[in-house]
């Protein structure tokens, strides 16, 4: 879809960016890490900046995040009172005898006391966990076990409910905290409530002294088999986190910005948290799931304007159609970006005609720390592709040779795996207590991502799909995004996931489950149709073979759609690790 080009957004960052490649020749990190800190001492802490930074240059007083519950209630938390609350959860902490470096964990919704935690923790020289509070109790067992957790912060529900069936099989869980839901009710036993020890505790805190190199975040991601990866992160991360906060959302101070994402996932900290409040912004945060009529009234009434969403939520107000869009008015909205998946080019023009302006695709990965690959606000837009490398990143596609090396691809067009050389402040430092697989996943100096992608001869990449999703068909390479990016044009369709299936002749052939939008009945005709739509667009070697209509695809709980399930279920496979699907505990 994507050879449309769409221009630069104006006043964004042209200043800097309008340029593209003179400002990577001009990029250097170690300036970055002096515009947020104001100089180079290896002595950095993530929540410093992210707070009392701010504070120190006369934010106190600025909303630094306004929360909205179910029935619009707004609760407004200044840049004064996260320094406040965040010292106090600090100094918490220590009076439990939590000592510097132990993990802490939060199980608990977009709540305030989550953000105290969090900011408090890492001022502590604790290493912060974030916990999605749908988790069941044995993929929560699988996380605290994993990550030696010593202290947890959650509801009373969710402790009664996933907390204490397991609490047994926690040894080095030393204490959790219970934040109130509003009820009276007698703690659990064996707990204590995070109120009234933050109310005796003192709202004074000297940081701890902390290396760039120390451990500060803790993330799970997915393993295709076997038990989820714990992704470390040092406090050096906030140094990329902020620039890309500034260069890709292109966030200005006083500014108010929404990132839709949970913060049990790293967007959600990393740009749910972190990085925003490094510039200086207001956050809102909604409290409540995804609605789209709910989501229109927040971009209007709360004067959004940079929003960061996921492709998932995108297509589904696409479901929902533009004329809902439409019934509201967004004259502060000036930049929107997306993340968690490719982005279908479908979607990105979607963006224009609905709001006058397209969304910014964005890639990265919890190993990364932070955006690598973006369409810049302050640059063109070409829909369907993934952007170019940040400033500061080198990235590149890459193939192994028989003799086991890589050589980069040269030749414009040709697919290979993304590479990134490392050297950027947030890469991982460890796959928690698994050092085998980190070591694999470098080779001759570079980072290999396991994703698949195109570059063109501007340096933008495209996406091909993950390296076990591509599909190989009577000697062809078959993208699967590409294929599902051309089913997305076709009005009937809302969602579609595509993968490989055993073809005698051919080897794979292409199968497609989609989900169609409201008015449409899944019928031999509508899949005939559909299937001539994508063979006219893509050929009959890359078109599908056969389509499935289903009613809900499987996704991850942060909205993306598990190919790797939907193969094995077809194939009769192992399923693997499945405690991110959603609507599963």
């Amino acid at each position: 879809m994507a050879e449309r080009t769409l221009h630069k957004t104006p006043g964004s960052l042209e200043h800097y960016l309008s340029d593209y490649e003179s400002a990577r020749q001009r990029f250097d990190w170690s300036e970055s890490r002096r515009a947020l800190t104001g100089s180079s001492d290896p002595h950095l802490n993530l929540a410093h900046e992210a707070v009392d930074r701010q504070v120190e240059r006369g934010r106190a007083d600025q909303i630094a995040a306004r929360f909205l519950d179910r029935e619009w209630r707004r609760v407004d938390v200044t840049y004064g009172d996260l320094q406040r609350h965040s010292n106090q959860f600090a100094n918490v902490l220590r009076s439990l005898g939590i000592a510097r470096g132990a993990t802490i964990a939060t199980l608990l919704g977009r709540v305030p006391e989550l953000f105290s935690a969090a900011l408090g923790a890492v001022k502590a020289g604790n290493v912060f966990c974030s916990l999605f509070s749908a988790f069941g109790p044995d993929p929560l067992k699988t996380r605290l076990q994993l990550g030696h957790v010593q202290l947890l912060v959650t509801t009373e529900n969710l402790y009664r409910r996933k907390v204490a069936p397991i609490r047994s099989d926690l040894p080095e869980l030393r204490s959790v905290l219970i934040v109130s839901e509003g009820t009276e009710r007698k703690l659990p036993e064996g707990t204590s409530d995070f109120a009234c020890l933050m109310d005796g505790a003192s709202d004074a805190y000297q940081t701890t002294l902390t290396r760039d190199t120390d451990v500060a975040l803790l993330h799970f991601t997915s393993g295709t088999t076997g038990k989820p990866k714990g992704v470390t992160l040092t406090h050096a991360a906030v140094i990329a986190q902020h620039a890309t906060s500034q260069l890709v959302l292109d966030l200005h101070p006083g500014e108010v910005y929404w990132c839709t994402a949970d913060p049990g996932w790293v967007t959600g900290i990393a740009y749910g948290l972190i990085g925003p409040l490094t510039c200086g912004v207001q956050l809102i945060v909604d409290r409540e799931e995804f609605d789209p009529q709910r989501w229109y009234q927040i971009l209007e009434e709360e004067r959004v304007n940079v929003w960061y969403t996921a492709p998932t939520a995108i297509r589904m107000l696409m479901k929902a159609g533009t004329a809902l869009t439409r019934e509201r008015h967004y004259p502060q909205l000036r930049h929107m970006a997306s993340v968690g998946e490719p982005l279908n080019g479908e979607a990105v023009l979607w963006g224009v005609e609905a709001f006058g302006m397209p969304f910014h695709d964005t890639w990265w990965q919890t190993e990364t720390g932070a955006i690598m690959i973006a369409n810049f606000a302050a640059c063109d837009v070409l829909p369907g592709s993934m952007g170019r490398a940040v400033p500061g990143v080198e990235a590149q596609v890459v193939r192994r040779t028989a003799q086991g090396t890589l050589e980069v691809v040269e030749s414009p067009e040709q697919v290979g795996e993304i590479a990134l050389r490392p050297g950027w402040p947030s890469m991982f430092s460890s796959y928690l207590e698994d050092p085998e697989r980190y070591r694999q996943s470098f080779l001759d100096g570079w980072y290999l991502a396991g994703d698949l992608a195109r570059r063109d001869n501007e340096g933008y990449f495209w996406f091909v799909g993950r390296a076990d999703d591509v599909i190989k068909s009577a000697g062809h390479l078959i993208s699967p995004f590409e294929v599902e990016s051309t089913l997305m044009t076709h009005p009937a369709v809302a969602q579609v996931a595509v993968i490989g299936v055993p073809d005698p002749i051919a080897g794979q052939a292409v199968k497609a489950f989609v989900e169609l939008r409201s008015g449409f009945e899944g019928n031999d005709a509508l899949r005939r149709q559909i299937m001539g739509h994508a063979r006219r667009l893509l050929g009959a070697v890359v078109a599908p073979r056969e389509i499935v209509f289903s009613d809900s695809l499987p996704r991850t709980r942060s909205g993306k759609i598990m190919r790797r399930l939907l193969r094995a279920r077809e194939l009769g496979l192992p399923e693997g690790d499945l405690s991110t699907l959603e609507g599963r505990e």
